[in-house]
């Protein structure tokens, strides 16, 4: 009886997804959702969530490489509130604390749905009606907003609000600095506080989710990727993802969200174009 060879991805494969992933990972316009439609739109084989995961520890890296200084300063005021058990000691340190209670709620909402995410929301109509339904609403929250507040303003209520909105980004298409930036907007901060604030929490969320996905790639019998397909992936998307983040704040304020809502929209349309 022979047995069945689950089909692998290449170094071609590993270096263009790696490149979406690094390129969208920070953007409002979701990479899971570009991940999920590369095998879905072509005959390329599923990269598996392994992959998936592995790419996004290669933004990992890039996003705390960058806020290097930033995390630094968190460390330490993080120390210095539980020597003194204050939060108010150190505004850095308060900051960590807000970004770590924020990820609770995706956490435990990645628990409770891994299996419908993972088996039943991975379509092309899902990621269609999310992308341009989310979209729409970053575009209302970018019109709206006040944007008056800036970094020095977090409150732990305004934290709890992005991260409840970030458990959303569970559902392929939704974006996950999407949502939490348009959380952010509605709130009244300003673009680049939101961005900031959005790039900061996706650090425990992808530490999270690339460590778990990353054991049980190395329990899988059959693996999708090999180890140089997933050393490809985990480089292009570390580079790729670190030159997005430097270009998007640089320029966030000149473009505002109008074009990554008009591009979420067509792509949206263009899906259900695909399927009806």
């Amino acid at each position: 009886m022979m047995q069945h060879v689950q089909p692998t991805i290449d170094a071609i494969q590993a270096a263009t997804l790696a490149l979406i992933q690094g390129l969208t990972e920070f953007l409002p316009i979701s990479s899971s959702a570009h991940l999920a439609l590369v095998p879905l739109l072509s005959e390329w084989p599923d990269q598996g969530l392994a992959f998936d995961c592995v790419v996004h520890l290669g933004t990992l890296t890039a996003v705390i490489i960058y806020f290097r200084t930033e995390l630094s300063h968190m460390i330490m005021g993080f120390g210095k509130t539980i020597s003194s058990r204050s939060l108010q000691v150190d505004r850095d340190g308060q900051l960590a604390w807000f970004i770590g209670l924020a990820t609770i709620p995706v956490g435990i909402a990645g628990l409770a749905f891994k299996d419908v995410v993972e088996n039943e929301l991975r379509s092309i109509e899902t990621i269609a009606y999310a992308s341009i339904f989310f979209g729409l609403l970053l575009w209302w929250a970018d019109r709206t907003g006040q944007r008056r507040k800036v970094d020095d303003a977090w409150t732990l209520k305004d934290a709890m609000v992005v991260g409840l909105a970030q458990a959303v980004a569970l559902i392929p298409g939704t974006s996950r600095s999407g949502i939490t930036m348009t959380a952010a907007l509605m709130l009244g901060y300003t673009r680049k506080a939101a961005a900031r604030f959005s790039f900061l929490l996706s650090i425990p969320v992808i530490t999270l989710a690339g460590g778990l996905k990353v054991k049980e790639w190395i329990a899988e019998a059959n693996h999708v990727a090999g180890v140089s397909e997933l050393l490809i992936g985990y480089v292009v998307s570390a580079i790729s993802a670190y030159v997005c983040i430097h270009y998007f704040l640089k320029f966030l304020d000149r473009t505002g969200m109008g074009p990554f809502v008009i591009y979420r929209v067509l792509l949206g349309f263009i899906l259900l174009w695909m399927v009806w």
